[in-house]
């Protein structure tokens, strides 16, 4: 249940034309009272004497009884309330009930005196109504309404409980504005899947994702194809700014600019501004930089997100604020560069992870630069090919932004940020989805490589595994992805690790219980920690092991004669 309170008006009349009227789409069916201040008031819509002018002058009347100096400038209060497309269709009488208790909750009226303000409750529609109300009360007062819009939130959640509705969680009024009714019925009408606010919304997050400066970020923006607009004053300082699309433009044919802060609370100019206060212009500034590779972004990104899990760990608050605020910015950079069959989830990704991105606890924002930095990387690396290095880092990074994201779930639930911690879940599902498109090429690699490693190769490692995590072994050597655990276990001797340590330290780093595959995540983690290149080589693991296995110690292999060790690995 969604109640939503609009801007206030000063014509009674005109806003109940448009709810008895047959809406601006002809959406409007049955337009009818379901309740009133006191049970008693005309109903246009069911009674052929009562009219919309008898109706208003009764709404009115004690706004017209007070002096005209005491009167609110804009008396008309409308609150909406909507139930979800899967909620069943609560009857006239129990959308009575609501109405009487939301404007209970807010400060309109209350059943236990008699001075409230007089209001009505318009249903046109099976899943939601709506209430008109004047802001003057029978005694002549005004209503209390502060914080009526988070009284009347509350009320719904406990309405939700009480009529078996969809429970929504709690918000604390740190998200971005949702889109209006007419915002969503011309997206519908020009075809698009989101509102004009939604995609610039996405635009702007993803142009301010690792940018340097105000320069850069409005360099982006202009590339991006949207129309900008600075607010300069006359001294020359930049005040704020403004974005349309050049295809979204009213009856006029004029641009819609929406301000940054109307599109989320952290793209205004002053949230943006704190992103570059405090912080060193980056060294690729200078001339002749060299220019990161995909593959570098990506994989200098997977080091990044492994110290904001640290971080994220750590007790102190506004450190892991500013970290899960910049992981937004690795999604976008991500999103925008990654390759076709992982663009569109990674993109779901960053805009499910757009809302656990805030929260009231301020973002401590020098403790944010790894990440940030990280994200300037992968815009400057360029789009990845989706193969080889580039692909494999790709599924590498993804699978460590996984555990940061169920890692922010598990933080905004413990501070009880219930929509945050629903938003990074989600986030989470996109990732599973993102993760499967681009690790499927190189996790075939690496299990053809780990199918072709001798029988004693395979029960030397199967040995290792048990000696390093005895109580994950049997769940690890069972997976289908155990034979390219194997081949990374066998490049990373080759490269002169000692296979035991190696998997208890990536074993350790943090939990596996909530990976799909744990042999993947091992497989990802140990090519991280023993710096092998995130695709397999071409060089043949199992021949490059046997060259360098006087580099291993060998003590830390473990003696023979297991049941596992008798058959070779799954797959074979």
């Amino acid at each position: 249940m969604i109640p939503r309170i609009h801007n206030r008006g000063k014509r009674t009349i005109g806003l109940l034309a448009y709810l008895y009227g047959p809406g601006k789409y002809e959406e409007h069916t049955d337009p009818h009272m379901v309740a009133s201040w006191d049970d008693n008031a005309p109903d246009p819509g069911r009674d052929p004497q009562a009219t919309l002018k008898q109706l208003q002058r009764l709404l009115d009347q004690p706004v017209q009884n007070v002096d005209e100096g005491s009167r609110p400038a804009q008396h008309v209060w409308h609150l909406s309330v909507r139930n979800a497309p899967t909620d069943r269709i609560l009857t006239d009488e129990e959308w009575a009930d609501v109405a009487r208790r939301m404007v209970a909750a807010a400060g309109i009226d209350d059943p236990d005196q008699e001075a409230g303000c007089r209001w009505a409750a318009v249903r046109h529609a099976d899943d939601h109504i709506h209430i008109i109300a004047t802001l003057v009360r029978e005694d002549g007062y005004k209503p209390d309404l502060d914080n009526d819009a988070q009284r009347v939130q509350d009320e719904a959640r406990r309405l939700e409980a009480e009529l078996g509705l969809r429970r929504l969680n709690s918000g604390d009024r740190t998200a971005a504005q949702r889109p209006t009714s007419a915002e969503r019925h011309k997206a519908e009408r020009t075809g698009r899947t989101r509102t004009a606010r939604e995609e610039l919304r996405e635009t702007v997050r993803r142009a301010v994702a690792g940018a340097a400066n105000y320069a850069e970020f409005f360099d982006r923006l202009g590339a991006s194809g949207l129309l900008v607009v600075r607010r300069v004053a006359p001294s020359g300082d930049l005040l704020g700014y403004k974005v349309a699309l050049p295809s979204d433009r009213n009856k006029d044919g004029e641009p819609i600019f929406y301000a940054g802060a109307k599109l989320a609370p952290d793209l205004s100019l002053p949230r943006i501004r704190q992103r570059y206060e405090g912080q060193e212009a980056p060294d690729e500034t200078a001339v002749g930089s060299p220019q990161p590779r995909p593959s570098q972004a990506r994989r200098s990104a997977t080091g990044a997100v492994w110290t904001a899990l640290l971080v994220i760990g750590q007790d102190d608050d506004g450190a892991a604020a500013a970290q899960i605020a910049d992981v937004g910015e690795v999604l976008d950079a991500l999103a925008k560069t990654s390759a076709a069959h992982t663009r569109r989830e990674l993109s779901d990704a960053a805009f499910a992870f757009e809302r656990a991105s805030r929260s009231h606890i301020r973002a401590e924002r020098q403790q944010d630069r790894v990440l940030r930095q990280a994200a300037r990387d992968l815009v400057r690396g360029g789009p990845a090919l989706g193969r080889g290095e580039d692909g494999a880092g790709t599924a590498m990074v993804i699978d460590m932004l996984f555990f940061l994201v169920i890692t922010a779930a598990a933080w905004h639930a413990k501070k009880g940020h219930a929509q945050q911690a629903a938003a990074a879940q989600q986030t989470a599902e996109h990732l599973r989805a993102a993760y499967r498109n681009a690790a499927v090429a190189p996790l075939s690699v690496l299990r053809e490589r780990g199918r072709q490693l001798t029988l004693p190769l395979q029960r030397r490692y199967g040995s290792a595994m048990r000696e390093a995590v005895p109580d994950l072994a049997q769940r690890v050597l069972d997976e289908a992805g155990w034979p390219a655990l194997a081949a990374t276990l066998a490049e990373a001797e080759a490269a002169g690790h000692d296979v035991v340590p190696l998997l208890a330290e990536a074993a350790s780093r943090r939990e596996l219980d909530t990976a799909e595959s744990m042999s993947d995540v091992l497989v990802w983690r140990l090519r991280r920690l023993a710096d092998l290149p995130a695709a397999a080589g071409t060089d043949s693991p199992a021949k490059g092991t046997r060259a360098s296995t006087v580099r291993s110690r060998q003590s830390s292999v473990p003696g023979q004669g297991s049941p596992r060790q008798d058959r070779p690995a799954p797959g074979r």
